[in-house]
């Protein structure tokens, strides 16, 4: 217990005079925009990172000060926080097949010191997880998560933070939009049923938001350490017919409205991020029209050259991803990079 209270003082009073120093200086300066190893960016964005190194040495701290109820080392703490770092942890939610799987994929075989988290409802059959946790033993660990049942979300979170105690990348890529003899996706309004509405709602909006809140304590300890960002990143997928603006056809009542308020709530977790001065930027993705089971029903009337391999999705999306900085916490972007309006 005493190592615990130890650590525990210690971190709050790294973080405490860190947030003085820096704050004091970043706010003297609030127009100004500094030169670093990734070009020209604003006081904004480089007080994150200065924030995000300190926030993570105190928590890592703190964490292990939890953790430990026998005497230790020095040395040995510190080695395993470290080899912690290389690479960074990512969490993927909804991997089993799809962009989500495609993310898992090109996470490992992009980046080979990083580790991933892959989440889904039944991993015993998830053939296509299994066939990379055979490849990345090392670096794959795969978990159950059903987004409609809370104490899987809370069981995967503790497993994180046990293995690893920290995350640098949450990407929630599960949705549905029609299943077989039970949900399709309306017409008109005469079709709309209540079912269909909450159902959409539960996994398309509220899932992916308990995930979050679930994965937060893990995100603001990992900040974007071990990455070549300076910050955490959620990324939430989305799709463009979610915007209220854009939506010029009408129809697909529930998965529109499901979309739309997971954008709503993305952008008031990002807020509060923001206004907590957490290492997390909180963004919203589109991936465009992906050749996926989702879409397959639909793809007819997809135009020519507009239905994506889930290879050139995925690799667009990672390289919004592996970009984002402070100042997009919040925004809503579609594959090419381009901002969609609300």
């Amino acid at each position: 217990m005493k190592y615990y209270c130890i650590a525990f003082g210690f971190g709050i009073l790294v973080v405490w005079m860190g947030q003085k120093g820096e704050e004091q200086k970043f706010n003297s300066y609030p127009n100004w925009k500094v030169k670093s190893s990734d070009g020209w960016n604003s006081i904004a964005d480089e007080r994150n990172k200065m924030m995000m190194k300190l926030n993570f040495v105190a928590q890592q701290w703190v964490l292990m000060g939890r953790r430990i109820q026998t005497p230790f080392s020095m040395p040995r703490m510190f080695s395993s926080a470290i080899k912690q770092c290389e690479g960074g942890v990512s969490m993927v939610q909804g991997a089993s097949r799809g962009i989500g799987l495609e993310f898992v994929r090109q996470l490992l075989e992009k980046n080979n010191k990083g580790h991933v988290v892959a989440t889904c409802r039944n991993p015993n059959g998830a053939n296509g997880l299994l066939e990379l946790k055979n490849k990345f033993a090392e670096r794959l660990d795969i978990h159950q998560l059903d987004l409609t049942v809370d104490s899987t979300i809370e069981a995967a979170a503790k497993s994180v933070e046990d293995k690893y105690g920290y995350l640098n990348l949450l990407v929630n890529a599960s949705g549905i939009l029609s299943i077989p003899n039970t949900l399709q996706p309306e017409t008109t309004l005469n079709k709309l049923q209540r079912d269909s509405l909450l159902l959409n709602y539960e996994v398309n909006a509220v899932g992916p938001i308990l995930v979050i809140k679930h994965m937060w304590p893990l995100l603001k300890v990992g900040g974007g350490t071990g990455t070549e960002r300076s910050l955490a990143v959620v990324a939430n997928i989305s799709a463009r017919v979610g915007s209220i603006g854009d939506n010029r056809l009408g129809g697909w009542h529930s998965y529109r409205s499901s979309k739309s308020a997971l954008n709503q709530l993305t952008k008031t977790v990002a807020v509060e991020f923001a206004r907590k001065k957490d290492p997390i930027t909180c963004i919203l993705l589109h991936p465009g029209t992906v050749d996926t089971d989702l879409s397959k029903p639909f793809q007819k009337n997809v135009p020519e050259g507009k239905l994506f391999t889930k290879e050139f999705s995925v690799q667009k999306l990672l390289s919004i991803i592996n970009n984002a900085k402070a100042s997009d916490n919040g925004r809503f972007f579609a594959w090419d990079g381009q901002e969609i309006p609300w």
